[in-house]
């Protein structure tokens, strides 16, 4: 049987931490105190801008991608989170995957140093030392894939962050997923609208399963958000959160792209 995209990711990705912990031992990190991560403080954008707008939006960085390849030539982190900033974005996803999204740690320090916003570590986590990795760089949430952990896993990272001072965003892809989530109480759950196994995306994905996540955790509808009527429909599912890549960092001025698509 052919391996699917998100095998490919996940044994590229624990080999790397295998490697990573080898050559910088947990013990060699430095960690800032927690009330110095801002604990909560993710979640608390979103609330706010949700509170001012009616909705939130997480603006994401993302050079390339799998199944696309090279999507923005032009890729200056520091830039970016600017224009967002300036946009209105509440929050800020950057993507640190090396091998398949062609991103980087430092791209998290780059972005804090730049703005203000709460950032999203975005990646294939698998290992309680990437937590403690994106502690190090500051991060105030990080992105946990139902899909890509264990039972046990889940639970474990998830408690992990939140001990640590982060917010987590716990992401689903189906019903099954959602059950999983739930029973971590969760108060922020993303819906990838993309199909982590052949990086297929459809919508109505976010449509169907808004239904099954109960009104008093925080609905992020991930990937596949291109037009003002895709966030048109989106919200009359009473989805108010949003997360947007790859259609901003296809625009010229993705700053721009972001007013027009929820400003406007």
């Amino acid at each position: 049987m052919k391996n699917t995209y998100l095998d490919e990711i996940l044994k590229v990705t624990r080999a790397s931490v295998t490697k990573k912990k080898k050559n910088h031992p947990l013990s060699s990190i430095s960690y800032p105190s927690i009330d110095s991560a801002s604990s909560g403080g993710f979640i608390t954008a979103l609330k706010r801008s949700i509170k001012l707008n009616k909705f939130a939006v997480i603006a994401e960085m993302k050079r390339a991608s799998p199944s696309q390849g090279l999507i923005r030539e032009t890729y200056d982190p520091a830039e970016l989170a600017s224009k967002y900033q300036n946009a209105q974005a509440a929050c800020i996803s950057v993507l640190t995957n090396e091998s398949f999204f062609k991103g980087s740690l430092e791209h998290l320090s780059l972005v804090r140093e730049a703005v203000d916003l709460p950032i999203l570590r975005k990646d294939f986590i698998v290992d309680e030392y990437q937590i403690f990795e994106s502690l190090h760089r500051g991060v105030h949430c990080i992105l946990l894939i139902v899909a890509a952990l264990s039972k046990n896993e889940l639970k474990d990272f998830y408690h992990l962050a939140l001990e640590l001072g982060m917010d987590v965003l716990v992401e689903v892809h189906n019903k099954e997923e959602i059950e999983k989530a739930l029973e971590l109480n969760p108060k922020l759950i993303g819906i990838n609208n993309r199909n982590l196994e052949t990086f297929e995306v459809d919508l109505r994905v976010s449509i169907d399963l808004s239904k099954e996540i109960p009104a008093d955790i925080l609905t992020v509808s991930e990937s596949g958000i291109k037009s003002t009527m895709d966030v048109k429909n989106l919200k009359s599912c009473g989805i108010n959160v949003f997360l947007v890549g790859e259609t901003f960092m296809r625009a010229k001025d993705p700053g721009q792209e972001l007013q027009e698509l929820f400003f406007s």
